[in-house]
């Protein structure tokens, strides 16, 4: 054990300098320790039971999200995108396993495995780029809560097909285990109509218990579910959806994610123990066409999906890649197929080999994205309508006439940046990718566009001719320095449109204060900076004066 866990870490911080999710290096990490190369995998039992519970907690934190209210927030182009993607992918991937000599049932298997996108990588990859808040990123979110339902059934489905695969009721013939069944679901809902919320407001007391009787919860269900005979990843689903409802949940789920991953660890070294790599090798062909089913496939749908219901290509694209790869789900589904008896090993490690690939190619797709939709942009004119309705009322805005300022950036420090221009008698046009920060910014009254900084052609349509100054209340984040540097691409595009104003950017640090300006811009602002030589302005004026002021004196003042 000592051996695996060193050797994860190991593995674990090449992946890291590689921008891999831990997924792929904790899949490798079996494969190095299994009998194929050093086999170092010897407590296999110990790893079973961890990789167990890792399940069981995982399914939980899935059912803890599944609130009884959720579907009914989700947003159209959501549900048309989740649900047709799904659709699309099950069955023109159910015919290209056909296609490969796959039989029926394994064939099924391996069309549903490949519907689901990884939530974790996803919301870590675009929150890492500071998409998450961007009308893709939402949209993305949105399409990937669907799939969770959508594994959620999936489960179901084949929790029923192993009903009687237990060791309680089941043993008395299906009138048992339709009787515990009943039994499993009247006690949860009686506790989630009466017992959650009160015992978790006792247990938050004390906030240390609360990850003990979180995993408690979720191991106990998914014992007693599978003891019923309908399997232990049913009953941790149920686990988290009896908890989805308090106001807890969130605390829950923060505290729980890191022992998840930890646990999922010993899932993933056995899965990736127990492949062959010599069966491996002869499905190269096969894991081949799949992974470019699922890379260039599942991206096409939801890109055309959303082309038809009035989103800009740009969106759809960058939406459609994070649908490009496969998930722990997969793997997971794969092995509940495994375990009853459906599926035969060697379609277990085609859907780990797709898996390895797509999670592997789809985050530097993620990453890179901006660049890769330069290249392939002049392909994505058939999925844009004439008219992108939908994008073009979200942008329309009160935008005629000339501003003295395009803000760029409409966070608090954007906000602040306007309020002292506005008050210098300069008119602003505000600029934000965050649609709820573009509603916030008109109910203020305020000119603005929703578009995104990094797009060429929507600066292209943006009023600069008769604009003195463009404002970036943009700083800088760690991906920017070595990779898409969105300030830099705009300070670009305007020399490249001919824009004669000048240039204003955001920085955080003297380094890349120096590298902005080396670059052209014409001022480079810093927040903590020109915070703190106010702060001291304010102070020394105080100290002058002998008054006390108070600390929103003034607030107005200096621009």
């Amino acid at each position: 054990m000592a051996a695996l866990l060193a050797l994860a870490s190991l593995v674990g911080v090449l992946g890291l300098l590689l921008r891999q999710p831990l997924i792929v290096s904790f899949i490798a990490v079996g494969i190095v320790a299994g009998p194929d190369v050093l086999g170092l995998v010897q407590s296999t039992e110990h790893i079973e039971l961890l990789a167990e519970i890792g399940i069981a907690v995982l399914l939980f934190l899935v059912g803890l999200k599944l609130d009884v209210q959720l579907v009914r927030t989700l947003g159209a182009v959501a549900l048309a995108t989740g649900l047709g993607q799904v659709a699309f992918t099950s069955i023109v991937g159910f015919f290209i396993c056909l296609a490969l000599g796959l039989d029926m049932v394994t064939s099924a298997y391996v069309a549903v495995a490949l519907t689901f996108s990884s939530t974790i990588i996803i919301v870590k990859l675009l929150s890492d780029k500071r998409e998450i808040d961007s009308l893709h990123g939402r949209i993305a979110l949105g399409f990937l809560i669907v799939q969770d339902i959508a594994v959620v059934l999936a489960m179901v489905v084949l929790s029923a097909y192993g009903v009687g695969t237990g060791h309680g009721p089941s043993g008395f013939g299906i009138a048992g285990v339709i009787a515990g069944g009943v039994l499993l679901l009247v006690s949860v809902a009686l506790f989630i109509r009466y017992g959650a919320e009160p015992l978790l407001a006792r247990i938050a007391t004390m906030p240390e218990l609360m990850v003990t009787f979180a995993i408690a919860w979720a191991v106990l269900l998914a014992s007693v579910s599978d003891w019923l005979g309908f399997g232990k990843e049913l009953g941790g689903l149920l686990g988290g959806v009896s908890l989805a409802s308090t106001s807890f949940r969130e605390a829950i789920a923060s505290r729980l994610s890191s022992l998840r991953d930890f646990l999922l660890l010993f899932f993933f070294i056995g899965l990736g123990s127990r492949l062959d790599l010599g069966m491996l090798g002869e499905q190269l062909g096969e894991s081949f066409v799949l992974a470019l089913f699922v890379l260039i496939g599942n991206p096409l749908i939801v890109l055309a999906i959303m082309g038809y219901m009035g989103y800009r290509k740009r969106t759809g694209f960058l939406a459609g890649l994070t649908v490009a790869q496969i998930s722990e789900f997969s793997l997971i589904f794969m092995a509940m197929g495994l375990s009853l008896g459906h599926v035969r090993p060697e379609a277990m490690g085609l859907v780990t080999l797709v898996g390895l690939v797509t999670i592997t190619l789809s985050t530097y797709m993620i990453v890179y994205s901006q660049t890769l939709y330069a290249l392939v942009e002049p392909l994505l004119a058939p999925f844009e309508r004439a008219v992108p309705y939908r994008e073009e009322s979200a942008g329309a805005g009160e935008v005629a006439g000339s501003y003295d300022v395009i803000l760029f950036g409409l966070g608090r420090y954007g906000r602040e940046i306007a309020k002292g221009l506005t008050a210098q008698g300069m008119s602003v046009l505000g600029v934000d990718f965050d649609p709820e920060a573009m509603d916030r910014w008109r109910k203020r009254g305020h000119p603005g566009l929703y578009g995104d900084v990094g797009d060429p052609e929507f600066l292209s349509s943006l009023p600069l001719r008769h604009s003195r100054w463009v404002v970036v209340a943009i700083p800088a984040h760690p991906q920017m320095v070595t990779h898409h540097d969105v300030r830099l691409s705009l300070l670009h595009a305007l020399r490249e449109m001919g824009f004669a104003g000048r240039v204003v950017l955001t920085s955080t640090d003297s380094p890349d204060t120096r590298h902005l300006l080396h670059a052209g811009a014409d001022l480079v602002i810093s927040p903590f900076k020109d915070a703190a030589s106010r702060a001291v302005e304010r102070i020394v004026e105080a100290g002058a004066s002998g008054r006390p002021t108070h600390a929103l004196a003034g607030a107005a003042g200096k621009p």
